[in-house]
């Protein structure tokens, strides 16, 4: 069941905005307003739902999903009408439910992440994502639908499957004991995070065996480095340099360096303001797309893979090992998908990718000790440190990052 269900959303993909906007299916039995939950997780919101209130068949998804987020929106693209924000990060979904017969040793929950559409209200179900999955078990501690994995002192462990990637993940943050259930506790004031405000409460996010979320592989191609060529339509084609990996979600990595010189720039008059500018989005949708063929991945499929460009630290930045900038449904990001983040800390242990490169170097660099498994990693908002673990083989084991996250409201939406 589980595994047909899987078929149906990467078939669905971003499709699905064709038939959600045309014809009504049997929702009447849907609750309007429908049970729901509004959280922070990392530098994403998202409405949290249990999958018991919601249709079997995820086609029947669409009008409700564009209802609650207010798309599509092609005018505007503020989804005023719903609870998104107009930009990507604040327009999302989780699905949450009990485990299926065949996972129920194994996980305590799974759940299906949908990224919904801005302008067209597409459903894409396509990846997975790193921010939103910080919140997965306390979401269903919350519901009660399960107790954790493990519990160590004050720390709990909810082990979860996400359906889109098929992939395990470990969520580890505080609670305390009421009535005999353990509640989560998100506001001790552990550690912060670039893009938020405040200290809040640790959650160890961790990707089990985290590569091949998409393609069963790594490195899709079996090379750390690819040559795209790459076509700009009525514009003049050209080639670029690649790292495709595949881990938490595909990304295509290139270097801002071979960004410039493809736009015809210096390499350092490469600009925050040039990486906004609609002819960087376009040339670097069409290598993501380039990318995601190469990947054996459906290259109109704007959520995955993600792109993101990589430089070397500068100045202000020497504490860093790697500067990013991370795009998200065509559009520059103002912090990381933690999905590409974690990508990137386990890109930057594969020998020969872009990364790796850039990591040698940036340490080589310095004249204190190596500064271990954990990458910092530089983006708009701050710096993120994300690590990977290995196997002896290269097989990825694992790949964490720190999170922290917030009950923002539990009540009912309209769609």
């Amino acid at each position: 069941m589980m595994a047909m269900h899987l078929r149906m959303l990467r078939t669905m993909s971003t499709r699905v905005a064709l038939t959600g906007t045309s014809g009504n299916r049997a929702i009447s039995h849907t609750a309007n307003p429908l049970p729901a939950t509004f959280l922070r997780g990392g530098t994403s919101k998202g409405i949290f739902l249990n999958r018991v209130d919601l249709p079997q068949d995820p086609q029947e998804w669409i009008p409700i999903f564009q209802g609650i987020m207010g798309s599509p929106d092609p005018q505007y693209r503020r989804q005023l009408n719903g609870m998104g924000g107009g930009v990507s990060s604040l327009s999302k979904i989780c699905v949450v439910g009990p485990p299926s017969p065949e996972r129920i040793s194994e996980v305590d929950v799974e759940y299906t992440f949908v990224q919904v559409g801005i302008e067209d209200g597409a459903l894409d179900f396509s990846g997975n994502c790193g921010n939103l999955s910080s919140m997965i078990g306390v979401f269903a501690l919350d519901e009660g639908l399960c107790s954790p994995r493990k519990v160590e002192g004050e720390l709990a462990t909810v082990r979860s499957f996400n359906i889109n990637t098929q992939k395990v993940i470990d969520t580890t943050f505080p609670v305390s004991i009421s009535e005999g259930k353990h509640i989560p506790i998100l506001d001790i004031r552990q550690v912060e995070m670039a893009g938020v405000p405040g200290r809040a409460s640790r959650i160890i996010l961790q990707f089990v065996d985290p590569g091949g979320a998409r393609t069963e592989k790594l490195l899709p191609t079996g090379s750390p480095i690819d040559i795209l060529d790459v076509d700009r339509g009525g514009h003049a084609p050209f080639c670029v340099r690649a790292s495709l990996v595949d881990a938490t979600n595909p990304t295509v990595f290139i270097t801002a360096e071979d960004l410039a010189g493809v736009l015809g720039l210096q390499y350092d008059a490469l600009t925050a303001h040039d990486y906004a500018s609609p002819q960087v989005e376009a040339t670097l949708e069409c290598i993501r797309q380039a990318g995601a063929e190469c990947m054996g991945l459906d290259p109109s499929a704007k959520a995955q893979p993600k792109i993101a460009v990589l430089s070397e630290p500068t100045l202000d930045a020497v504490d860093a090992d790697i500067l990013i900038h991370a795009f998200s449904m065509g559009v520059l990001h103002k912090a990381v998908p933690m999905t590409v983040g974690l990508c990137l800390g386990v890109a930057a242990g594969v020998e020969g990718t872009l990364a790796h490169r850039i990591l040698s170097k940036a340490r080589s660099n310095r004249t204190e000790p190596d500064q271990g498994k954990m990458v910092k990693i530089c983006h708009p908002g701050g710096v993120v440190e994300v690590g990977a673990e290995f196997a002896d083989d290269g097989t990825v084991l694992n790949a964490q990052v720190l999170r922290t996250g917030r009950r923002l409201m539990k009540g009912v939406v309209w769609w």
